[in-house]
């Protein structure tokens, strides 16, 4: 029996990497792994569990196929590495940090793929991205203007995208309150059997 992936998605500074780490021990015992990404970014950066390389060595990678998923997005290259396969064959489920603009292509690797979109409201959006001081004020406007453009209808969270009309769902989480609320309502998601189906 395969795995199941979880593809979980939002913008930058919505708080995935928080929501990873927090979640991370109780995920394990439901034998869920976390896929490390391979970003182009200093691995001394602070924030999210990845590997960090050198772009040339990023496109090394992807010619040689390291990577089940690839994308470009804010100046950055990230990747998921070809082992998932290993562990959704073995009938591990493994939850990896996608982008919204790459999900397309992704539901054409992984058709059954759960996809989550880890929403926040503008204003918090923009207080976090802020305070974490990786980029200037024009990259942190830019972002997030590209999570506007990315941004779905609104819907009550926990609601699933598709069952208005969508082709493609996707399941909505809201973290702009405690941590742990968000981690809470992703457990008990990933044992709901609406999103099994």
């Amino acid at each position: 029996m395969s795995g199941r992936l979880i593809y979980l998605m939002g913008p930058s500074g919505s708080g995935k990497d928080s929501l990873l780490h927090a979640a991370r021990e109780r995920l394990a015992e439901r034998g869920c792994v976390i896929a490390r990404r391979v970003i182009t970014r200093s691995a001394e950066a602070v924030g999210e569990d990845a590997i960090g390389v050198a772009p040339a060595e990023f496109e090394q990678q992807e010619a040689a196929g390291a990577f089940v998923l690839s994308w470009r997005a804010n100046g950055l290259a990230y990747g998921i590495p070809r082992q998932i396969d290993d562990w959704l064959a073995a009938g591990q489920d493994v939850l990896v940090n996608g982008s919204r603009g790459h999900l397309a292509q992704a539901r054409q690797r992984y058709p059954e793929l759960l996809a989550i979109l880890l929403q926040v409201d503008e204003a918090a959006l923009r207080q976090r991205l802020q305070a974490r001081g990786r980029e200037s004020a024009e990259q942190i406007e830019a972002r997030l203007a590209r999570s506007r453009e990315l941004q779905p209808l609104p819907r009550p969270s926990g609601e699933r995208a598709g069952e208005r009309g969508e082709a493609e769902s996707q399941w909505l989480l809201n973290n702009s309150g405690p941590l742990e609320q968000t981690v809470t309502q992703l457990l008990q998601l990933l044992s709901d059997p609406r999103a099994c189906a």
